[in-house]
């Protein structure tokens, strides 16, 4: 084999090897869904620009939530349910999937809203960790009587809120919620 055609498949290895490192996303997806997700942002009526910032900060989110997954281009599943961020000049947020659909908060479930219009939506038990911030709503949309923990950063219980009931909350003070 030639000089040239071993140092041309070792450059095409080093490609394949390094090129995915150099990508710049902070998301275990590959290319072909990361392709998938822009083609969403862009049939959704974002620009470019607006799609690449999406996917910033899909993929700042999942660089400090390492259990999420993102499953459309602002909708990502979490160990306690789903968040859903929001496009640019969309509050609140709705998944990009599916544009024309509004997030409900479906029965069984705890949602919330936080003031960048963050989308939470709780549906398994267990105690996550919470990153909403600025003021919001809630709708705890569990089973009647169900009771919903908001806990401080020590720890300690914020406040509760027991099914089926909505309202307005600040999140920057909740550090972690217990759905059930």
């Amino acid at each position: 084999m030639s000089a040239r055609k071993v140092l041309a498949m070792t450059a095409a290895v080093a490609a394949l090897i390094v090129g995915p490192a150099l990508s710049g996303s902070a998301s275990a997806e590959p290319t072909a869904t990361q392709s998938e997700y822009t083609r969403q942002s862009l049939e959704a009526g974002l620009t470019g620009t607006q799609a690449a910032s999406l996917q910033q900060q899909v993929d700042e989110y999942l660089a400090t939530h390492p259990d999420a997954r993102q499953v459309s281009a602002n909708r990502l599943t979490t160990e306690g349910g789903s968040v859903t961020l929001p496009a640019p000049g969309q509050s609140p947020a709705r998944d990009l999937a599916s544009p024309e659909t509004a997030l409900a908060c479906a029965g069984g479930h705890l949602c919330i809203v936080d003031g960048r219009g963050r989308n939470y939506d709780y549906y398994y038990c267990g105690s996550y960790g919470f990153d909403g911030v600025g003021d919001g709503t809630f709708n705890n949309n569990q089973t009647t009587g169900t009771v919903a923990r908001f806990y401080n950063s020590d720890g300690s219980l914020r406040w509760s809120n027991r099914a089926k009931a909505s309202g307005t909350a600040s999140w920057t003070p909740v550090f972690s919620i217990r759905p059930c």
